[in-house]
């Protein structure tokens, strides 16, 4: 087998992997590209998840991908026969976010995983997200889990990654999240009680394959190696023990198992929220950018503050092809609104009406000057006159009495 199996932890469709996606499509060369639309192909807007990754690949990455619609199995053969036959064409096949346990419902008992498998011997399968989960021996059904609250326990998953590597394997995406703060949401959402309870029901030397979000594992069938790409770590855990592998890695698949095995420690039982980079997500270039934002304000910075105003709201639409469900968008566009309203604060004090805010000062300058020039002092009632011109206020002697104006009005 000649093929590329490329699991993503998430950010299948975000800005931090577009240098992969192009690495990858590059090796991939003219064959045709496809997404798989099944894992979320219950949710009422598939239609919009298709369009959005469709034009993420051709906007940010370069490469036009055809959507093979396989939500349920066909019921009309041409339809089903023209879905198949797609995947078979395809030299590259790609599948995202959704429900895993809903994939492998309307995937079981049709040809769509053989054909998967297949692309292995000379094409690339690149699966993240909710189907990453069902490339292994077991899969964790996520949302049922962590949303429904039904116990924990293990699926059948489709099993294509232990034949390639040659070991029994599970795989979890979104390894390092920590959406919950201080609950612990590490593991796709399992936390560290719930992985240690469900791998204690796996065969005992079976290897749980962690990614974390906004990378990549390349496993290349040709070289038998695996890399790591992106901004996060690939960790091999069996048995409670872990071996962790940073970004650049290339590991033998011969040695995979091994390093899981070795006597690194137990994995600690504590919260270790993910060391983001500004751009590992929406959420975290947001934040990065409110702080310039902030510092800028404080500094009465304003070309500052409207630099990281334009900034985020690109930044807003780098990640609006994004096809992870979460409210970081509107988390960082009522990021936005805030800026806005605290530059449009500090503008509406500047927006006011210069003589309403000189008037104090300047009328307590003329009334000295009045007083200098009744006791017939010029020299110190012109040189009143010539601070306050110095300053930007104009005045002007009249029959009526003094008039004043700030320079330029």
């Amino acid at each position: 087998m000649s093929g590329l199996l490329v699991i993503m932890g998430s950010g299948e469709t975000a800005p931090t992997m577009v240098k992969p996606h192009r690495a990858i499509l590059e090796r991939v060369g003219d064959r045709k590209a496809v997404l798989l639309d099944t894992p979320y192909g219950f949710q009422s807007n598939a239609d919009d998840i298709s369009a959005r990754a469709v034009n993420y690949f051709a906007a940010s990455v370069g490469r036009h991908v055809d959507v093979v619609s396989w939500r349920r199995p066909p019921a009309d053969t041409l339809v089903r026969e023209r879905a198949l036959s797609g995947l078979r064409e395809a030299g590259w096949i790609f599948a995202g976010p959704g429900s895993p346990t809903y994939t492998l419902r309307q995937w079981h008992d049709t040809p769509v995983p053989d054909l998967i498998a297949g692309k292995l011997a000379n094409g690339t399968v690149c699966f993240a997200s909710a189907a990453a989960l069902t490339l292994g021996s077991h899969t964790v059904p996520v949302y049922e889990i962590y949303k429904a609250g039904i116990e924990p326990h293990w699926v059948p998953g489709l099993d294509l990654v232990s034949p390639v590597l040659g070991f029994p394997s599970v795989v979890i995406p979104h390894y390092d999240n920590a959406e919950g703060g201080h609950h612990d949401t590490r593991y796709c959402y399992l936390g560290e009680e719930r992985l240690t309870a469900m791998e204690a029901e796996l065969p005992a030397d079976t290897v749980i394959l962690g990614v974390d979000e906004h990378t990549a594992v390349l496993f290349d069938l040709s070289t038998r190696t695996a890399t790591v790409t992106g901004n996060g770590r690939f960790t091999v855990r069996r048995q409670g023990r872990s071996v962790v592998h940073p970004s650049g890695s290339v590991i033998e698949f011969a040695a995979i198992p091994g390093g899981a095995a070795a006597p690194a420690g137990p994995v600690k039982a504590t919260v270790e929220p993910a060391v983001l980079s500004p751009d590992t997500s929406l959420k975290a270039a947001a934040d990065a950018l409110d702080d310039r934002f902030g510092a800028a304000l404080a500094a009465r910075d304003i070309d500052g503050c409207v630099s990281a105003l334009l900034d985020l709201e690109q930044v807003i639409v780098d990640w609006a092809a994004d096809t992870n469900v979460s409210d970081e968008g509107e988390q960082a566009r009522a990021v936005l609104r805030s800026m806005v309203v605290r530059l449009g604060e500090l503008a509406r004090v500047g927006a006011r009406d210069p003589r309403a805010v000189l008037e104090p000062f300047v009328s307590l300058l003329l009334e000295f000057r009045a007083s200098a020039r009744e006791a017939r002092d010029w020299a110190t009632s012109d040189r009143v006159r010539d601070r306050l011109a110095a300053a930007g206020v104009e005045v002007r002697d009249t029959p009526a009495g003094p008039e004043w104006s700030p320079a330029g009005l």
